[in-house]
């Protein structure tokens, strides 16, 4: 990693009514919109599912990190993030995120070692831990053994 402070610039051009082009240095052009629940389109990447993908990605790339910190061998991970929008306080925010995760383990992991880098990333994560709104994380380990398949399931709030 980069020493830090990292900086980050992100544009966006749009005009009075329909879809927004955003645009990073070395990066391809988003389109986004508003959600169908907002009388947008539904057919490009809305705020809210841009909101949910970062706190999703950045879940997978803190679990590598922490992994191969921990030499916890992984195969998969595969996360379902859903999140609800709802009047918290008199403010319409998020107000639950979950990710649903499934770490496929490597035939030689260790189950514990996957479980603390779950936790860690829990912990770490840099999107989840800049938000207000409580990420859970509810993870699934499958873990090839002699004795067949193991399913090793838990839950954790960042």
């Amino acid at each position: 990693m980069k020493p830090l402070p990292h900086d980050y610039d992100v544009d966006l051009i749009g005009g009075p009514q329909g879809y927004a082009t955003i645009s990073a240095p070395g990066l391809p052009d988003l389109t986004t919109a508003p959600p169908r629940e907002y009388d947008g389109p539904g057919d490009a990447w809305s705020p809210e599912h841009l909101l949910l993908a970062s706190v999703s990605s950045c879940f997978l790339f803190t679990f590598r990190a922490v992994a191969r910190t921990l030499r916890a061998e992984f195969q998969e991970v595969d996360a379902h993030t859903s999140g609800i929008v709802s009047r918290v306080g008199g403010v319409t925010r998020f107000a639950d995120i979950v990710i649903r995760a499934t770490v496929t383990a490597a035939p030689s992991a260790s189950v514990e070692l996957l479980q603390r880098a779950i936790d860690k990333t829990t912990a770490h994560c840099l999107v989840s831990s800049s938000l207000a709104t409580p990420v859970t994380v509810e993870a699934v380990i499958h873990a090839a053994g002699a004795s067949g398949r193991v399913d090793e399931r838990f839950k954790r709030t960042a």
